[in-house]
């Protein structure tokens, strides 16, 4: 091929180009998922509205053991573990906490019952990815979220603390399996911040949700929670542990916590615990991101500051429909067409 040609010189763009795009994340995520709990447990998966299934939407995971699966490019959704599941012999059953209602090992595009931890990411096109370790519809169980690899932040959250053993008695959920969220248990609009108290200002947070934040600083504790729950991260693998501080695994590797929260370290920086002061906490800002609301309407609008409410009525940070994110895959498209388009009338 002569380099020096117009055609060769653009064949050598095109792979470029193409080079570029593997390496900003169109390849997807792999997520591993740990089970360092004492028992078994059964992860559930859900994709959001417009996003594909995974190769699996629930898996029984006994302790010490991991699995990992493959997410594309643009995938958004959501795992949580469900415990004290009983299948019988033709895979039916149901679970204590977490149960997503198809009484089956697979969730087939259902949802967990609050109250449960989740985690929840969106996988950016061509720039970062968003996530976040929820306790806007309760807790069951702990849970982090460790990155490998990737740019950015790439920081870990999650809930190292067995909220459980803290839980008020009017949020205690059967003989201590789970503690509900005020929303859940109530079902006031103030705590669910929906009806008039559906924005920023005028949902704020509760005794309870402050309660959870204590106990988990990193973690969204209700509906406009701060913007110190959700995490970026650019072309990561991510691994979703269950009870990263169980007692059965004393010799784990992960830190013990501490209370800074702008480490830029790539899939070490260590998880709040309940003992842990945290700066900010407490504090809201205009334009945050919601985790999770249970019983809300998805709508599909934007918030204006791009953050979208997803169709199952939960807030991501624009789905790495972030302007920035969205702007550079713009522009690479732009590229690639104009080298393209020659060819095709040639």
């Amino acid at each position: 091929m002569d380099l020096s040609s117009p055609s060769g010189s653009s064949t050598l763009t095109l792979s470029f180009i193409v080079l570029l795009l593997a390496s900003t994340g169109t390849y997807g995520s792999t997520f591993t998922f740990a089970n360092r709990c004492g028992f078994t447990v059964w992860p559930g998966i859900l994709a959001n509205a417009g996003s594909p299934t995974l190769s699996t939407t629930g898996f029984e995971l006994p302790k010490g053991t991991s699995r990992s699966l493959q997410a594309p490019t643009g995938w958004s959704g959501r795992f949580w573990a469900r415990t004290g599941c009983k299948f019988d012999g033709s895979g039916s059953g149901a679970c204590t906490t977490g149960d997503c209602g198809s009484n089956q090992v697979e969730c087939v595009g259902l949802g967990a019952a609050p109250p449960v931890t989740l985690a929840e990411f969106t996988l950016g096109t061509c720039g970062d990815d968003f996530y976040d370790v929820s306790l806007v519809d309760g807790y069951n169980i702990p849970m982090i979220v460790e990155v490998a690899g990737g740019s950015g932040q790439c920081a870990s959250t999650g809930c190292t603390s067995d909220i459980n053993t803290q839980c008020p008695a009017e949020l205690r959920y059967g003989d201590g399996d789970a503690c509900k969220s005020a929303c859940e248990a109530f079902r006031s609009p103030e705590y669910c911040c929906s009806g008039a108290y559906a924005t920023p200002s005028t949902c704020r947070p509760s005794v309870y949700s402050e309660m959870f934040k204590a106990a988990c600083p990193r973690s969204y504790s209700y509906a406009y929670d701060d913007a110190t729950s959700t995490f970026t991260c650019a072309g990561g693998d991510y691994t979703v542990t269950f009870c990263p501080s169980s007692p059965s695994q004393k010799s784990t590797s992960y830190s013990p916590p501490v209370s800074d929260s702008s480490s830029t370290s790539q899939g070490s920086d260590p998880v709040p615990g309940s003992d842990t002061g945290y700066a900010g906490q407490g504090q809201q800002t205009q334009g945050q991101v919601q985790g999770s609301v249970y019983g809300s309407q998805g709508t599909g609008s934007e918030m204006g500051t791009g953050e979208t409410m997803l169709q199952d009525g939960s807030w991501m940070a624009g789905l790495a429909m972030g302007d920035s994110s969205r702007s550079a895959c713009a522009s690479l498209a732009m590229i690639l067409a104009a080298f393209t388009f020659p060819f095709i009338f040639s």
